[in-house]
């Protein structure tokens, strides 16, 4: 049984319909990415599967329990978490206040669970105190996943997470991501930076204009003459 099966899923916003038919699954542990050009619906591909776009048809199934049109404060109890891209941490608050809203459902955060966010970004343990709209653009990703992450998903959706990076930063990103892989957490992640993005997955899937064009395994897609004349630039 896959953790996450997303089956013919037709998903927009009021009457715009963005997707159209997509399949995907994510297996225990696994780590996948959906790539595609702009505009594919590769966001609202990740909306959608937390409940914050419009399904229009199709199902959802998370670790085997129906979750289709669950509100997210319903699936976040399930197990998965989201990143957004952007207005993912609240920047008036300090680093330490964020942490807390990020584990707000919980009646008590556990000691070794802050630790190990701390110790996966330790900028986060030397800026407690201070405002998180002081951070930089890479260190702001990190307090977001931090918020994510302290509720010990089994699944973890990150939406375009090196957007905005310096590319210096873009390889630290990817190789924290890496780790929280490793460390027992699928990841579905949407992801502009394609060819970054497919070294690095299990698996990956191409989307263009809201519907699945290639899956497979990423080093076999970033071989395929096909999908790097369409969709990496050769």
């Amino acid at each position: 049984m896959s953790l996450l099966a997303v089956s013919a899923l037709d998903a927009g916003y009021g009457d715009l319909q963005v997707l159209s038919g997509v399949d995907l699954t994510v297996e225990q542990d696994e780590y996948v990415a959906v790539v595609g050009p702009n505009g594919a619906g590769k966001s609202t591909a990740m909306k959608a599967l937390f409940g914050l776009a419009d399904r229009m048809d199709g199902a959802i199934a998370f670790d085997g329990t129906d979750i289709t049109d669950r509100p997210p404060e319903s699936i976040i109890h399930e197990g998965m978490n989201y990143v957004p891209q952007t207005g993912n941490i609240f920047p008036s608050l300090t680093v330490a206040e964020n942490l807390r809203m990020g584990s707000y459902i919980l009646d008590s955060t556990p000691e070794e669970r802050r630790e190990s966010v701390y110790d996966r970004f330790p900028v986060l343990r030397e800026r407690l105190d201070e405002s998180a709209g002081t951070l930089s653009g890479g260190q702001q990703q990190m307090l977001a996943m931090g918020c994510a992450l302290l509720l010990d998903p089994d699944l973890l959706l990150l939406d375009e997470p090196s957007a905005g990076l310096a590319p210096d930063l873009v390889d630290e990103m990817f190789d924290r991501i890496d780790e929280i892989n490793e460390a027992g957490t699928a990841v579905l992640m949407v992801e502009q930076n394609a060819k970054e993005a497919l070294r690095h997955c299990d698996r990956g899937y191409v989307l263009a204009q809201g519907e699945n064009r290639y899956e497979g395994p990423g080093e076999e897609l970033l071989d395929d003459e096909e999908v790097r004349r369409q969709f990496l630039g050769g």
